[in-house]
């Protein structure tokens, strides 16, 4: 609701390196049985509001933890590009068909229409990533094979400082 109503984004420059390490920092303090392994290759800065941008990594990594067994391994993977910065949050776990992978953003929407919430959430995690990670100009997408696990793809556009820097 409160993105519905267009409250706007407090921006500022963001290194999302350091974003990304304080949501894996705090996923493995919540699941610290869960095998967890974070890359990144260089910094890069980005135009964003800071506590949205960390919503955006909380939310991916909730959903590794709602959907996938807490043995299952997540990758973080933070990859500065010219002109933007790729997050990606992977796990080996049961994966997405691709029936589901059509509607994993819309709102509400949930894999198991028998969950309730609470045994899954409201089914607005991943439609919150999508509005959010569109407000700052990015991208987001999904990739997955049943039985192989699944891989959601942010991808940011850097601020011309943060290119000047590199």
């Amino acid at each position: 609701a409160r993105m519905d109503q267009q409250r706007g984004l407090e921006m500022a420059p963001v290194d999302i390196g350091e974003v990304v390490t304080e949501a894996v920092t705090d996923f493995e303090a919540v699941e610290p049985d869960r095998p967890v392994d974070m890359t990144q290759t260089g910094r890069s800065t980005v135009l964003g509001d800071r506590n949205r941008l960390r919503q955006v990594v909380d939310n991916l990594l909730s959903n590794v933890r709602t959907h996938t067994p807490v043995e299952t391994p997540v990758r973080v993977i933070v990859t500065p590009e010219t002109g933007f910065v790729e997050i990606a949050v992977e796990d080996e776990g049961p994966g997405i068909s691709a029936e589901d992978r059509e509607r994993v953003f819309e709102r509400f929407w949930r894999a198991d229409p028998g969950r309730v919430r609470s045994r899954g959430g409201t089914g607005l995690g991943l439609a919150i990533v999508t509005s959010l990670v569109q407000a700052h100009g990015g991208t987001v997408a999904v990739e997955s094979e049943l039985g192989r696990g699944t891989r959601f793809t942010v991808r940011l556009p850097t601020t011309p400082m943060a290119m000047d820097a590199d």
